[in-house]
């Protein structure tokens, strides 16, 4: 198949693209740079069945594929902070294009939605019939509700226009290829850890994440993509093995090796307290469940930042 990955210069965009090449389809990766690294997808350059693309999702493009995995969107506070309305174009004008394009050359669509949809959630885990609890006036609006405009502009897609689409809901990712200045807990504890610098953590350490590994979401992903039910979803990719920010800290300062101390600092607005998928959908659907534990995910993950530390 001709598959287009949008986005696909980013951390889960590179790891999707070089999954697709591993399992012989042509690939199409399509990003403007603003969050994407070329050192992410430089390894794949020289395969002949693989595409790049300098382009802005806001602006229309016009491909021949089968398939679309819309990623397109800087995910960390720190990125989509940094310019909020242009943040919110890339999830709805953006969306608009790709779900316009899957229309008209009859491709199926997958969104990468977000846990960020749920915002900070008043029922534990969260299930995909969850509503959520956003502020659509806070400092995270722009990623949370041009998210939420995403899915809403898929599910009217598919009902008026009968386009092939499906949803994914990804919670906390990691792994490597982590952008180093995303500001998120696992690079910024990482790279701490690995300078023996202190740990900034925000709050009292005792809100929760859950960590899935990159490999394991791109799994997730791809079964999502290629089911035949006609299950549009949307459904929750993540790993429910919930942790504290304290432990995850301790976890990382163990693996490192590292003389770090933990600082505390005051916790942003609307920072979600708590944060688990509920993935009984993924499991009976698509038969998908995380398969590596975060002491390994988090070893790899060491390994290429310390690489990256020294120049590697």
């Amino acid at each position: 198949m001709r598959i287009l990955v949008t986005g696909g210069a980013g951390f889960i965009g590179s790891h999707l693209c070089e999954r697709l090449l591993h399992e012989g389809h042509d690939v199409i990766c399509l990003d403007n740079f603003f969050t994407g690294n070329k050192d992410n997808i430089i390894h794949l350059m020289d395969n002949h069945r693989f595409e790049l693309i300098r382009h802005d999702i806001v602006e229309p493009i016009l491909l021949e594929v089968d398939r679309i995995y819309n990623l397109a969107c800087p995910a960390s506070p720190v990125h989509y902070q940094y310019n909020p309305v242009k943040t919110v174009k890339t999830s709805v004008m953006g969306t608009i294009n790709m779900l316009g394009m899957a229309k008209r050359v009859k491709a199926r669509i997958l969104q990468a939605s977000t846990s960020e949809v749920y915002g900070d959630p008043q029922i534990h885990p969260q299930t995909e019939n969850y509503w959520g609890n956003v502020n659509p006036i806070g400092i995270r609006s722009c990623y949370d509700e041009g998210k939420r405009v995403a899915e809403t502009l898929m599910m009217d897609y598919h009902r008026q226009n009968n386009v092939d689409i499906r949803i994914i809901r990804i919670f906390n990712t990691y792994g490597p290829r982590m952008a180093e200045n995303d500001g998120r807990v696992v690079s910024n504890f990482m790279l701490q850890a690995l300078r023996n610098e202190a740990i900034t953590m925000y709050g009292d350490g005792n809100q929760t994440r859950s960590f899935c590994y990159v490999s394991d979401l791109v799994e997730g992903m791809i079964r999502m993509m290629e089911n035949n039910l006609g299950f549009t979803g949307p459904v929750n990719l993540g790993n429910p093995v919930e942790n504290t920010i304290l432990e995850f800290a301790e976890k990382i300062i163990t693996i490192t090796n590292s003389k770090s101390s933990i600082i505390h600092k005051p916790l942003p607005q609307d920072d979600p307290k708590q944060r688990r998928p509920d993935i009984t959908l993924a499991i009976e659907k698509l038969g998908w469940r995380p398969t590596v534990d975060l002491e390994t995910g988090l070893k790899t993950t060491a390994a290429y930042f310390a690489a990256r530390c020294s120049g590697g």
